[in-house]
Formats: structure tokens, C-alpha cells, sequence
């Protein structure tokens, strides 16, 4: 008898697979949230390596997705006692916790981000989120650097982006120009080119190809010091 190849995609794999689709969000965007190569989440499912994942990923993606960690394989809830498994279901019904990545967004003349790993997260009310129209989006939280933005945006505030796939508008987003990571009013300019303008009037605008520039989310929230 042949033996048929051995599936992985199952208990915790098919889960994460699972919310992935639901959230809309690609194995590679959650990989490279994880501070991953882009295929790690893909041959973790489909390959069974890792055979587990660590606990650091397992919590961020916990997190990211709002669920409890043994959704993903983390420890039996039948381990735990009870107030802290009430603790956990009500934290994950009702908060989102949305990772704060170790990054800048340039709101000058350009920065080099140096890592895209969550270092801490914000919470927010999963109610909140929905009267806001992002129940579902994909959120990370990055630091405005600079004052090209200003007085929209100020160096140093801490900006959500939703970096869904979805068809683009105009409004502020996140950038990739080449290798450097900007956040800038990004407008149409005509078949195949978008503008990218500054709050600041000492900035002049700067057009580009479509090709040029990679939209990596929009601007849905900023926070910081008064």
C-alpha cells in the first residue's frame, strides 16, 4: 500500500492558515512582521518546519490576530486555572493588541528603517476599532521622523497603518521609494504616476512612476505628546 504524503496543514497550522484568510493578510507579510524570511510561515504550514513555533511568534501572532496563544499551539488551557482562562478569552474578545515595530517612517528627506520587528504593542478596544471602519484591518504602529508633515504630523508621533491589500485612494500613506521608508500625502499624477506631497510648504512635492514607489499602508490613526 502506498503511503499518502503526510499533511500538515492541520491543529495549529490550519488555524493560522485559517485567520491569515480571514484577516486577509499573506504568509509573507506576517513572516516579515515576525522579523522572518518571507517563506517562513509557508513551510511552517505546508512543510511542518518548524515543527513548533516559538513562543515569541506565537504570542505577536496571537496578538496580531487577537485570539489565545493555544489557538496557534501554545500550552493546554487545561493546565491553567480558570481566572486566568476567563482572563485570556475576555483580553482576546475584547482588545486588539497591535504591534509597535522598531521602525521610522521619514517625514523629511528619507530614512533607512533598520528593522521591522514588534518590540511592544498597543491595545486597543475591539469596538473602538470597528466605529473607526478598521474591524479587520491589518495594523502596525511606526514613528513619524522629521517635519516635512508637520503640523499634521510631528516628529515623533506613533502612527497606525493599515496595510491590507485593498485599491488605492488618495490620502497620507507609508512609502517605499527605493530602499527608504517615507510617510507622505500620496495623490494621483496621471496614468502610471503618483505625487508625493508634504505637509510642510518647505518641501517641494516630488512625482514618481507607480513602479517607482511601493504603498506599503495608509495612515488610520496617530497618537503623541501634546
Amino acid at each position: 500500500m502506498i503511503k499518502q504524503p503526510e499533511t500538515f496543514a492541520e491543529g495549529p497550522r490550519a488555524r493560522l492558515l485559517e485567520l491569515s484568510q480571514e484577516r486577509g493578510a499573506s504568509l509573507a507579510s506576517l513572516s516579515e512582521l515576525l522579523g522572518r524570511n518571507a517563506s517562513y510561515l509557508q513551510q511552517f504550514i505546508r512543510k511542518g518546519s518548524p515543527r513548533k513555533l516559538e513562543e515569541g511568534d506565537r504570542r505577536m501572532l496571537a496578538q496580531f490576530f487577537g485570539v489565545a496563544e493555544e489557538e496557534l499551539g501554545g500550552s493546554d488551557p487545561t493546565q491553567e486555572n480558570s481566572y486566568a482562562q476567563t482572563r485570556r478569552r475576555g483580553d482576546s474578545g475584547e482588545w486588539v493588541d497591535v504591534p509597535r515595530l522598531d521602525i521610522g517612517a521619514s517625514a523629511g528627506p528619507g530614512a533607512l528603517p533598520e528593522s521591522e520587528k514588534a518590540f511592544d504593542a498597543f491595545r486597543f478596544s475591539r469596538r473602538w476599532l470597528a466605529e473607526q471602519g478598521l474591524e479587520g484591518a491589518q495594523l502596525s504602529a511606526i514613528t513619524v521622523e522629521g517635519d516635512s508633515m508637520e503640523p499634521l504630523l510631528r516628529d515623533g508621533d506613533e502612527i497606525l497603518i493599515d496595510r491590507r491589500p485593498q485599491p488605492f485612494r488618495d490620502g497620507v500613506h507609508v512609502v517605499r521609494l527605493g530602499d527608504t521608508l517615507m510617510v507622505k500625502r500620496v495623490a494621483q499624477a496621471g496614468a502610471g504616476r503618483f505625487a508625493l506631497l508634504s505637509q510642510n510648504l518647505a518641501y517641494p512635492p516630488v512625482e514618481v512612476a507607480a513602479e517607482e514607489v511601493a504603498i506599503i499602508g495608509r495612515v488610520v490613526w496617530k497618537g503623541g505628546r501634546v
